[in-house]
């Protein structure tokens, strides 16, 4: 069997598969490290934005973070070390890159066809791509091909370039962008952040983590249930979200986005300077209609002298900078692209031939034409032999290693079903996937509103191109662990090759 990709989710299934007694599969890793993000990413700033404690797997639970909030290469030496304790390196083939995948319906496996040439069979996969599956080269803005300057992109950061002195340009708002500003305001000779929707941003204290912690946090226990408690309280609110009913759900959340921008302003009066600089800072949307940030130096930046935020729209790309719609032309000798990701709940991240399953289903298509879904997030009836660890609906407001766990005990749960009846197929049963699909999207009605109607202006992942709230799961965390852990066998039909 095959995991595609050796981020969060393909060492958890990794392990996971380890720990079901199953040692014949490989990862397949476009890149030359295990890591995902963490191993592309690299950029000035670079840290966890959850507790660290929160950014870790259950069975591999570390008591010696350095900070608060972990730094960059702090996270992946953290994931290199699982990979490594767990003998996950004999089963990677890195700079593997799978570009698409094709169901074999006589032969009941998978063909998996490699960049360059190449094919891979597999009777199971799992694919562990993760939720930000590629970083976005295209800006969407026209003529990035006539600036003669040094670009910079998050995802593929050159260290060695020398900022000092430079005059530098970030293109963005989100959660890199918070990162990197603060990171080289005082190296630079001037800093301008080009803003096209003002990003809530919280303080973010990072102490380092004294050595009296860290052998409170090496108690066995107290880990988990300090960050048990924490997932008690998302849960909460996420299942009171799903359930309250639509009239008493609209002027909550109406009453929310108002209290928390009345308290956003203030925060605002006491970081930033400049009336000006404040009001454009200050977002007209909820803080969960995009991914909120926190950093304490974001907003604090804004008051150097060499700091300018700029809020008219960018016009194009010149040879020496960007001119924006008043005709204003700026130069810089960098330019940084934190222009972002495509990301797993958008239907265009599935481009058609991607995925063919059974009958010729593409799986672009599909989604373009009947939404994401896929049972528990995970499976499609189209698509026997295959998870995905991060679908629709998945995300349940935990850490990324939380739940990509529970997908993966999903995935490595089913595989080790099919492998004690001695079946070569396993597919979702169609009903079973309906019922599914009819219960996630009922439960997520609030959230639909609060993204597609109250925050319908503001431009996020969190709402996709048809208007759907697909990045997150609705019913918490607690209940997608048990539905993870335990979904019956019989929503799955189970058949073995007879040729």
């Amino acid at each position: 069997m095959v995991v595609i990709g050796a981020g969060p989710g393909g060492i958890a299934a990794g392990v996971k598969l380890k720990r079901a007694g199953i040692e014949d599969f490989v990862i397949l890793e476009r890149a030359d490290e295990v890591g995902g993000s963490w191993q592309e990413n690299h950029y000035p700033g670079l840290e966890v934005d959850i507790p660290s404690i929160a950014y870790q797997y259950s069975f591999a639970r570390n008591a010696n973070w350095s900070r608060l909030f972990a730094p960059g290469a702090e996270v992946k030496r953290y994931h290199m070390g699982v990979a490594r304790r767990f003998g996950l390196y004999p089963h990677l083939r890195f700079g593997t890159w799978v570009i698409s995948e094709e169901w074999d319906e006589d032969r009941h496996r998978w063909n998996l066809y490699l960049d360059g040439g190449g094919v891979v069979t597999a009777r199971f996969v799992v694919s562990a791509v993760g939720a930000f599956i590629s970083p976005k080269q295209d800006p969407g803005i026209p003529g990035l091909a006539e600036y003669r300057g040094k670009i910079q992109r998050p995802s593929d950061w050159d260290d060695d370039y020398d900022l000092r002195g430079k005059r530098v340009a970030i293109i963005g708002t989100g959660a890199s962008s918070v990162q990197i500003t603060p990171s080289i305001a005082g190296e630079v000779a001037h800093l301008a952040v080009f803003q096209r929707t003002p990003v809530w941003c919280i303080p973010k204290p990072n102490p380092k983590i004294p050595e009296v912690v860290q052998m409170a946090l090496r108690v066995p226990g107290v880990q988990a249930a300090v960050h048990g408690a924490a997932l008690v309280v998302v849960d909460a609110a996420l299942r009171a979200m799903s359930t309250a009913p639509m009239a008493v759900a609209k002027p909550a959340m109406r009453a929310m986005d108002t209290a928390a921008i009345r308290g956003y302003r203030a925060l605002l009066r006491t970081m930033v300077t400049d009336p000006g600089t404040r009001a454009a800072l200050t977002p007209d949307y909820g803080p969960i209609a995009k991914r909120p940030t926190a950093n304490t130096g974001y907003l604090l930046a804004f008051n150097r002298e060499n700091v300018d935020l700029v809020t008219t729209p960018i016009e194009c790309f010149t040879a020496g900078g960007l001119r924006t719609t008043d005709g204003v032309e700026r130069e810089f000798d960098m330019i940084v692209l934190a222009t972002g990701y495509h990301v797993f709940s958008d239907p265009e991240t599935y481009t058609p031939g991607m995925v063919i399953g059974r009958a010729g289903m593409d799986l672009g298509k599909f989604y373009a034409e009947n939404g994401l879904q896929a049972y528990e997030s995970v499976a499609l009836p189209a698509l026997p032999n295959r998870w995905t660890l991060v679908g629709p609906y998945s995300w349940s407001g935990s850490g990324w290693h939380a739940f990509v766990e529970m997908t993966a005990d999903h995935a490595v749960r089913a595989i080790s079903e099919a492998r004690r009846r001695g079946a070569t197929f396993v597919a979702v049963r169609q009903d079973a996937h309906d019922a599914y699909h009819r219960r996630i999207y009922r439960h997520g009605a609030a959230m639909r509103y609060y993204l597609a109607e109250l925050n319908a202006h503001v431009p996020t992942y969190y709402r996709n191109s048809q208007g759907d709230s697909t990045y997150i799961r609705p019913t918490g965390f607690f209940t997608a662990r048990r539905e993870h852990r335990r979904f019956p066998f019989s929503d799955y039909e189970f058949d073995t090759q007879t040729a």
